[in-house]
Order: C-alpha cells, then sequence, then structure tokens
C-alpha cells in the first residue's frame, strides 16, 4: 500500500498520479487527508494532555503528603480525568489509524512514469517480438483437438465428474509434458538465472494474503479452507504469496538484490472470468506454474524488473515458441504493480497472441503491508525495499503454446530440443487414435 503521510503531504500530486488508472475514484484522497489531520489533531491533544499529566504529578503529590482530605479527593478525581483523557485520545487515535489502513488497501500503486496511459489492453505496447510464427500444415488444431480427440490423453468429462467444471486430467505424454516443463523450468531459473529454488506451503493464512495484496480486495477470487473455526487457512492462488513472505516482518540482512522460485499449484476460482476461455485449459480452477520473486534496492528495481522479463522470455526461447513482449497500460495492470510486461504466445488454434507470464515491480507497495526491510548498512536505519514478481512461465498454458505451435501434419508433436531429455529423449509426442 502506499504511505499515507506521503499522500495527504501533497494531495494533489497523489491524485495526478493516481488518475492515471481510470478504474479508480481520486476523490478517495480526500477521505485519506481528513483522517490523517483527524489523527494529527488528537495525537497532538493526546501529547499535551501527557506533558500535563506529567506536571500535574508534582502538584498532586504534594497534596497526596499534607493536603486535606476534600483536596486529596480533588486530586484523585482530576488524575482520573486526566488518565481517561488520554486513554481516550489513545483510544481515537488507534480507530483512526485502523480506519487509514483499511482505506489505504483500497488504493492501487502509483504507476510509473514510464508506463503508457490507457484504460485497458487496448493502449498496450508491443515493445519486442521473438521468432516467427510457425508454417503449419492445415488444418490447424487447437490443443483441445490435439489432446483430446487425436490423443485421447486430455479428459474434461472424468475431472467434471469427480470435482467439476473447469478442472481437466492429463495422462500419458500430456501428463510427462506437464512434469518436464515444471523441472526444464526450475532447472533454468536456478542454474542459470541464479534464483534459489523454495518448496513452499501451498496454504496460507489470511496476513500473508493481505501482504501480497490479494486480500482484502479480491478474495472473492480465492479458495478458503475452513478446517475448524480456528484456522485460517487459503489455497495460494500464485507462489508469490509465500515467496514474497519468506521476508515478511523481517530486516533483508544480506545483500540484494535475492531471487527465489517455486513450482506449485495454483488455484483460483476466477470469479470474474465467468462465460471466459471455458474451452480447454486456458483458464483452470488449478494449474501449475513457475513463480518468480526478487527482493530489490529501490535505486535498481526497474533493472530488476527487466531482468526479470528476460529470465522469463529465456523460458520460451529454448521451447522455440514465438512470442511477444507486452508493457501494459496504467488501466490494465493490476492494483499492486507499477509497471509490468506481459510475455504473449502465439496459439495458432486461436489465431492471437495469449498472456503466459506477467511481470511486475511491485515497488515498495507489498513491502510496506508486510514491514519487508533492508540495512545499506549494517548498523543503519531499515528501509522498505521493492519487491518483484513474475510467471516463469505457466505450464498449463506453455504445453498449448507447445501443441499448437510445434504440431505436425500426423497430429504428433514435435519436442524442442530444449525439453527431449526431460521426456526421455524423445522428438515427437503423442499417437493419433484409430
Amino acid at each position: 500500500m502506499l504511505d499515507f503521510r506521503e499522500v495527504a503531504a501533497d494531495l494533489e500530486a497523489a491524485k495526478r498520479r493516481l488518475a492515471r488508472r481510470p478504474s479508480f475514484e481520486v476523490s478517495t484522497l480526500d477521505r485519506v487527508q481528513s483522517l490523517v489531520s483527524n489523527r494529527s489533531q488528537v495525537l497532538t491533544r493526546t501529547q499535551e494532555l501527557k506533558t500535563e499529566k506529567n506536571t500535574q504529578g508534582k502538584t498532586l503529590s504534594k497534596v497526596f503528603k499534607s493536603g486535606s482530605d476534600a483536596e486529596k479527593a480533588e486530586a484523585r478525581q482530576a488524575q482520573k480525568k486526566l488518565n481517561e483523557d488520554i486513554q481516550a485520545g489513545e483510544e481515537s487515535v488507534r480507530r483512526i489509524e485502523q480506519d487509514l489502513e483499511a482505506l489505504m488497501y483500497t488504493i492501487p500503486n502509483y504507476p510509473d512514469d514510464s508506463v503508457p496511459d490507457g484504460a485497458d489492453e487496448t493502449a498496450n505496447v508491443v515493445v519486442r517480438q521473438w521468432g516467427d510464427k510457425p508454417r503449419l500444415a492445415e488444418p490447424v488444431r487447437d490443443h483441445v483437438s490435439i489432446g483430446q480427440d487425436l490423443w485421447g490423453q486430455l479428459d474434461f468429462e472424468a475431472a467434471a465428474q469427480m470435482t467439476g467444471a473447469r478442472f481437466a486430467i492429463l495422462m500419458d505424454d500430456l501428463a510427462r509434458l506437464e512434469r518436464a516443463l515444471g523441472q526444464f523450468m526450475l532447472d533454468l531459473h536456478t542454474s542459470e538465472h541464479g534464483y534459489r529454488e523454495v518448496s513452499v506451503p501451498y496454504l496460507v493464512n489470511s496476513a500473508s494474503l493481505t501482504h501480497t495484496g490479494q486480500l482484502p480486495k479480491f478474495g472473492e477470487d480465492l479458495f478458503r479452507v475452513p478446517f475448524s473455526d480456528a484456522t485460517d487457512y487459503w489455497l495460494i492462488p500464485t507462489a508469490e504469496v509465500p515467496l514474497t513472505n519468506l521476508h515478511a516482518r523481517a530486516i533483508v540482512e544480506t545483500d540484494l538484490p535475492l531471487g527465489y522460485c517455486a513450482l506449485t499449484p495454483c488455484f483460483r476460482k476466477e470469479a470474474g472470468a465467468a462465460g471466459r476461455d471455458t474451452r480447454g485449459l486456458m483458464r483452470q480452477h488449478q494449474f501449475h506454474k513457475v513463480e518468480l520473486v526478487r527482493f530489490a534496492h529501490p535505486e535498481g528495481s526497474y533493472d530488476e524488473l527487466e531482468l526479470m522479463v528476460r529470465h522469463a522470455a529465456k523460458v520460451l526461447e529454448r521451447l522455440e515458441l514465438h512470442h511477444q513482449v507486452t508493457l501494459l497500460c496504467a488501466g490494465d495492470m493490476s492494483p499492486n504493480a507499477a509497471k509490468c510486461y506481459d510475455l504473449e504466445v502465439w496459439l495458432p488454434g486461436e489465431g492471437r497472441y495469449r498472456e503466459i507470464s506477467s511481470c511486475s515491480n511491485v515497488t515498495d507497495y507489498q513491502a510496506r503491508r508486510g514491514a519487508i526491510r533492508f540495512r545499506e548498512a549494517p548498523k543503519g536505519k531499515p528501509k522498505l525495499l521493492h519487491t518483484l514478481n513474475g510467471s516463469g512461465v505457466a505450464i498449463g498454458r506453455c504445453a498449448i503454446a507447445i501443441l499448437e505451435q510445434h504440431q505436425l501434419p500426423d497430429g504428433s508433436i514435435s519436442v524442442p530440443e530444449a525439453l527431449r531429455s526431460y521426456m526421455g529423449g524423445r522428438a515427437t509426442l503423442g499417437t493419433p487414435q484409430n
């Protein structure tokens, strides 16, 4: 979240910066300034009362030693009233700060100056492409036609029967492809890109989701696990949540940047996506993803973002997948992001590019929520660091792209060279059903 003190100190500047997000009502910031002003007034008055109490204490001690019973009773009453007023002031400050925190949770991050203006994806800017669109023999098939109709290795009906809609069962070559992609991505990011592999819990608590910005705003997209009244568990929507919380409420004492990666399932209700992408594997309630998270010095975080984008793109390059990198406009970014790139892979079966990774610099937006800090010097004052996150990449969508971009006329699939050692040395996958 943003710093309420900075917002209130220069309200007009904050409004100008957040006016670039079309879905945000900048008049909300007036309420921030009002609460900050009230808080300041109450703090000042409470401090004055505490000073008065200290001064009064010297006078009262004399009364309690040598005063009459009536004077002592009056002194006790005055002391009680002063204590009550101080307690009321402190309670008022706590309530105001709770209101401020709840309000700040609803306010998005400032878009970076390099982010283009715009209300939606039509204003996004393609910054580069890699490779050429594959030339495929007709008919060009989508991944459902290949995996389900030709191979019989993709089963939505059985998944729906045992669980529900937007789940899938992968078998044989498809199941192995999913496993192989995860291992390939982890090996690439750890051995060549310097990330530290982490095995994380798939359940997290509300505080962790609040630190990373999923709560309170996006609770409807999450799966809560009500084991008992005493538990507070949610299934992770992305490994960004546990990876970012590795340093929550802590001071990072090692040199920055730090990079972590994890392969996990992800669970999302996709509550706001009803009717969209219901065919195939594109938008499932459960999917696997390799996540990248970096902790960076504020002065170098935008360089770290460019590096993270290159790391994610390297996955697609090694898998020989034509794709493009797109800079998102202010209106299309998530509330957390100050700057975001999407990697969009070409899907011949749909005849369009689809997002396969989003890489974002969140600046200190999550670090302030989670109190994630660092020291520039051994005994220096702790400062908020910057966090970055990105998919490196979504495995299901990567499998879709391989099936569609590397399809052969007989319905089999050419395995990219970089993936063959993970697939038992095989150069092709899939045998059409008789």
